[in-house]
């Protein structure tokens, strides 16, 4: 993988070898994207300072971006991810032997508050469930993250091979290994009566739109979101109904090995980061059913 000592490796090239080692560590599609508008983003502000090779960057000049990109009203918490995309970048041609001295070693991130996950209560949930009971399609997807906590892409990525009849099969994808999780009562019966109205089309997709193509992430979320405006729901997410699918499982005391197992996540600290909100939020006990 390394580079030709003899040229003088410009930005432009670097990042696409770099695009190339993210790829080979079999990094998640939407981790590749976004590292790669960081890093053009940077090498355009560069550009215009006549800066083009990897090795003539410096760190005020990465100050200067950071700069820029708080003059132009990016949030600090967005800002905090694109420094973040450089320093790995820097990392990775500092590990080339492409440069010296890494540039974006003494670059700061900004502060910012991290706001808790959004647990949408008793009274939301049943609100966004009567909101969007007459959308069967919809009422199903629902239904299916908040009573299995399936992230949206996943639940786009479903083939009906996938239903498992009391349970689902969500395969590997990318950098997330295979799981199987339970259906419960409410999730069974909504994706059943959906299936039954499903269009008869080849697409192997469980959830298609009326012309028989699959219902894509971002029909989904613009989907769901209406439904919360509908519902009255305000400042709420998509991803919030596997936050509150993952509290409410949690609070009502099931094993946090098993709801980190179930969510798929890699790591078990991303689970234990919902124990404090049970401390906080906890109403009495709650059970699967009350999803």
């Amino acid at each position: 993988m390394g580079f030709n000592m003899t040229e003088i490796a410009t930005l432009k090239d670097t990042s696409e070898r770099f695009n190339e080692f993210l790829k080979s560590q079999k990094r998640a599609s939407a981790t590749i994207l976004a590292y790669g508008n960081d890093i053009n983003q940077m090498i355009s502000f560069l550009a215009g300072k006549g800066v083009r090779a990897a090795s003539a960057v410096n760190s005020p000049l990465l100050e200067e971006f950071k700069a820029d990109l708080e003059r132009k009203g990016y949030t600090a918490k967005s800002i905090s991810r694109k420094i973040n995309s450089l320093k790995t970048f820097f990392r990775f041609l500092k590990a080339e032997n492409v440069i010296e001295n890494d540039p974006a070693v003494s670059v700061t991130h900004p502060r910012y508050e991290v706001k808790p996950p959004r647990i949408l209560s008793k009274l939301e949930y049943r609100a966004l469930r009567d909101a969007c009971r007459g959308d069967t399609r919809v009422s199903a997807i629902v239904e299916l993250m908040l009573q299995t906590g399936v992230r949206i892409g996943e639940v786009a990525n479903l083939n009906l091979d996938d239903n498992r009849g009391n349970e689902i099969y969500i395969k590997p994808f990318e950098s997330h290994d295979g799981r199987t999780i339970p259906l419960n009562k409410a999730a069974k019966e909504a994706l059943d009566k959906y299936l039954k109205e499903r269009p008869k089309v080849k697409e192997k997709a469980i959830f298609v739109t009326k012309t028989g193509r699959m219902f894509l992430i971002r029909n989904i979320r613009s989907s769901i979101e209406r439904y919360f405006e509908i519902a009255g729901i305000k400042d709420a997410k998509v991803n919030d109904l596997r936050h509150t699918w993952v509290f409410h499982h949690l609070a009502a005391g099931t094993p946090l090995v098993t709801i980190s197992k179930l969510a798929g996540h890699k790591r078990l600290s991303t689970t234990e980061k919902y124990l404090k909100l049970i401390g906080e939020k906890k109403e009495g006990n709650i059970k699967l059913e009350e999803l």
